[in-house]
Order: structure tokens, then sequence, then C-alpha cells
């Protein structure tokens, strides 16, 4: 097809890794105090009334700065991990058009990815980020479900302290538990980007009205409004994941391989919630969910967009 000279050129490969990184940094920057509230809310059930008697007890208990306990990890870690999304989504995306899952634009007949391809490359790109997503959403979880104040009374100390105390009792692959909960909850990245395109093809066509936006805008709200058909697809998901990542809390974590015991699996998970809590278990924490998901979404769609249009590399997509 015509442009596969620029569809091929290693600048392109690159810079989808290059804008995910801003991506990543901005859901941090934008979401991890909803974060906190929403793995509270998973993790501990019983302990909070609701979204924001977890906010206004986690402020009064243990200040502001509580919100953000964790944030290392994604800091560094959300960074890494859009990456590696969104620049492994960029070529799955580009290996496809060079494969024929095109089809033509409207009006101006130039080939583009199909919405099907688009769904595929996210769920693609969603099984690949877990490799890097597992073992940093491991320790985040095991950090934002600390609750005292001072951090002399925590058991985990930060991030590295966290990582050193689950090698020692389970190895390094310890790290990864929860490894099929991040794959099921990652595979939802599918409905992310597929809704997403679709929603950026609704506003391309109103060009021309008194409704039309710019594409930054039409990427702020595409993404804002593609992470809600995400998170209500990927909840379950996230609820097992959480709960395997977070044993055996309550408990304090054991300090040898015996006295961790089984680990629980991820249909073990699966039916203990549903035991425990019914349907409704396996959706809590979607109240801070949604709140967030919209800002974090439509700011980290907004930068990651942007960037690959400024840096030349948008080559999927056509007006």
């Amino acid at each position: 097809m015509a442009g596969d000279g620029v569809l091929d050129t290693n600048h392109i490969r690159i810079v989808g890794a290059v804008a995910g990184i801003g991506s990543g940094l901005t859901k941090v920057t934008v979401g991890h105090g909803f974060d906190t509230i929403k793995t509270r809310l998973q993790c501990s059930p019983g302990m909070y009334r609701g979204a924001f008697d977890a906010f206004f007890t986690i402020i009064r208990k243990e200040g502001p700065l509580a919100l953000y306990k964790g944030a290392t990890p994604p800091a560094v870690g959300w960074a890494a991990i859009d990456s590696l999304l969104l620049g492994s989504l960029h070529n799955y995306r580009l290996f496809l058009i060079r494969n024929g899952m095109t089809e033509p634009t409207p009006i101006s007949g130039i080939p583009r990815l199909t919405m099907v391809g688009h769904g595929l490359a996210g769920i693609a790109a969603g099984i690949t980020s877990t490799i890097l997503a597992t073992p940093i959403e491991h320790i985040k979880v095991k950090l934002q479900l600390q609750s005292q104040r001072s951090i002399s009374d925590r058991q985990f100390k930060g991030p590295i302290d966290c990582i050193r105390q689950i090698v020692r009792v389970q190895g390094p692959l310890g790290l990864w538990y929860g490894f099929t909960g991040s794959v099921a909850f990652r595979l939802n990245f599918g409905f992310m980007f597929l809704s997403f395109e679709g929603l950026m093809r609704v506003f391309s066509s109103l060009k021309g009205t008194s409704f039309e936006m710019s594409t930054g805008t039409a990427n702020f709200i595409s993404g804002g409004l593609g992470s809600f058909v995400f998170w209500f697809f990927a909840m379950p998901a996230d609820n097992i994941k959480n709960r395997m990542m977070s044993y055996p809390h309550p408990l304090q974590y054991p300090q040898s391989s015996a006295a961790l015991g089984h680990r629980p699996s991820f249909w073990a998970t699966a039916r203990s919630i549903n035991s425990q809590h019914g349907l409704p278990g396996f959706f809590r924490g979607l109240g801070p969910c949604f709140l967030r998901a919209f800002p974090v979404n439509a700011s980290a769609f907004f930068v990651y967009e942007g960037l690959l249009r400024v840096l030349g590399a948008e080559k999927t997509r056509h007006s």
C-alpha cells in the first residue's frame, strides 16, 4: 500500500513508546489518589462505608499525602507500563495495516485500520504490558493497603523494602503473583481502544457542522468516555487481581514461605468474592474508578495522541 515506506521507519516505531511515557506520567499525576481509595475499598471490605468515607477517613487518620502511598512504583512504573502498552499498541496497529486489515477512509479513500484491528491491537498490547504491569501493581497494592500514619509503623517502609520482603519469602517470581488476574484485567484494553477509535470517528464525522471540534478536543473527550467502557468490563478482573496481590491482607505479610501458606488462584479468589459479596463484590471500587476515569484517561490520551501528531507518527487514522 502507499506509505509503507513511512510506516516502516524506526522513527514511527519508537515514537509510540516515547508518547506512552508522557501518558503514564500524566496518569500518575492526575489519578493516583483515586486509585488508593479504590484499592482500599476492594481489599478492605467493610472498613469504609463508601468512596467519600474512605477519602475523609484516610485524610483524617493518615494525612493528605496518604492518598499518594505507593505512588513511587507507578511514577516510574506507569511511565514504563504505558511506554510498553502504547508503544506496542502503535506497532501492533502498524503490523495489522501492513498485513491488510484496512478499509478505505470515507471521502479521501486513504486506507486506515479497521475497527476490529483497533480492538485486536488493544488486546495484544494489554497482554504485552502485563509483563511489566504485574510486579509494579503488586508492589503498589501492598503499599496502598498500609493504614499506619508513621512510616516506622508500617511493615513495608517503601517500594524497595516491599520488593526485598516479597523476594525473600516467595523468590523473584513472587513479584509476578497475580499474573493471571493481570492478564484478565488487561485484555479489556481491547474495549478501551476500540471505543476510543469509534468515538474519534463519530467526532470526525462532525467536520463542517456546528459541532465540529479540534482533534485535541476529540482525543480528550474520546479518551475520557472510552475509559468508562474499559472500567465497566475490567472491574471484575481488577477486583480479583487486587485481592490476589494483597494476599494475605489483612494479616501481616509473613517472614517465611511456610508461614505464607497456599496462595489463592484466580478462580479461588473469584469464588471467594462471589461467596462473600455476590455479584456486587466484583464491582467494588467502581465509584471512585469512574470519578477518576474521565480526567485521568482524557488527559493521558490527549498527551499520547498529541505527541504522536507532533512527532509525525500518527499513521493509523485518517479523517
